[in-house]
């Protein structure tokens, strides 16, 4: 993969789906500009901005869920505040829009799975100390596609930027990857899909000042939920409280899904996925086995 180009993603898209991907756009830059006044005094305590990297399908929702339910944390459900970043929306317009989305995800029913935290904060907050938007194979996309996206996320959200970039066993990712694209699309171009995000990561990890970016192991997240949020929570630097752990802790499955037995995978297809995690540090420990 060649370096970042400084081309904005949306506009290498057909005539067609440009209109599509950006009609919202001029409604949404209005709406929030009204929202974003009238909200302002909502973020004066605001210390983090919370930025979720890595790959579809590897855990975001359930993470993002978990720190949503936190009372002073309002994480967006795949807002993609980086289109908005890219468009030239002021920073009320951004936290605006990624407040209305974590409110209207909370009444939402119709998901995959529910991830609502019984007695918690999730759609509101007690005050708001930390904010972001979990979108992290788009925004991850977004970032390798403009090299100067970064420092103008940096300077728009004007609180330091924290980036969490959950990763899943390559296997269960790549397989569940496969399954959920459109038409189903193989192993192949899941593959492919993976190891161009992973080399993005590799990349935006060498820009970022050190302790600016927290791995969280899915798998780790499954097994010992308390020990991870507390550490999440620390580098976002907000305090979880004993009930707010035990409460997202309840909605935890006992096991970490795996869904890599669900399909057929050659031995070439193993190799391939094998010599990716021998080269990649984040990846290392994991197997087709375990």
């Amino acid at each position: 993969m060649g370096p970042p180009t400084t081309h904005q993603p949306d506009w290498h898209s057909p005539p067609v789906d440009r209109v599509r991907n950006n009609i919202d756009l001029p409604w949404a830059f209005l709406s929030s500009a009204c929202t974003g006044l009238r909200d302002r005094h909502r973020f004066d305590d605001l210390r983090t901005y919370c930025m979720f990297i890595g790959y579809p399908r590897s855990g975001h929702s359930l993470l993002g869920s978990l720190l949503d339910a936190h009372p002073e944390a309002m994480i967006a459900h795949e807002a993609d505040a980086l289109r908005y970043v890219q468009a030239r929306f002021t920073r009320l317009q951004v936290y605006s829009l990624l407040l209305r989305n974590s409110q209207r995800y909370r009444e939402r029913r119709e998901i995959i799975y529910d991830y609502t935290v019984p007695r918690q904060w999730q759609g509101r907050a007690r005050r708001i100390a930390v904010i972001g938007d979990k979108k992290g194979g788009r925004s991850t996309r977004r970032l390798s596609e403009s090299a100067a996206l970064l420092d103008r996320l940096r300077r728009v959200v004007g609180v330091p930027v924290r980036f969490v970039h959950v990763i899943r066993n390559p296997f269960d990712n790549i397989t569940t990857i496969s399954q959920r694209s459109p038409g189903g699309g193989g192993l192949d171009p899941a593959i492919a899909e993976y190891v161009r995000l992973c080399t993005t990561v590799e990349q935006l990890r060498s820009r970022l000042e050190a302790g600016a970016l927290l791995d969280v192991r899915h798998e780790a997240l499954v097994v010992d939920p308390r020990g991870v949020l507390t550490q999440v929570c620390g580098f976002l630097g907000i305090e979880p409280e004993a009930g707010y752990l035990e409460d997202c802790s309840s909605i935890l499955f006992d096991t970490p899904r795996q869904t890599r037995h669900l399909v057929k995978w050659s031995p070439d297809h193993v190799q391939q996925v094998t010599e990716v995690i021998s080269r990649i540090n984040f990846l290392h420990g994991y197997s087709f086995e375990g």
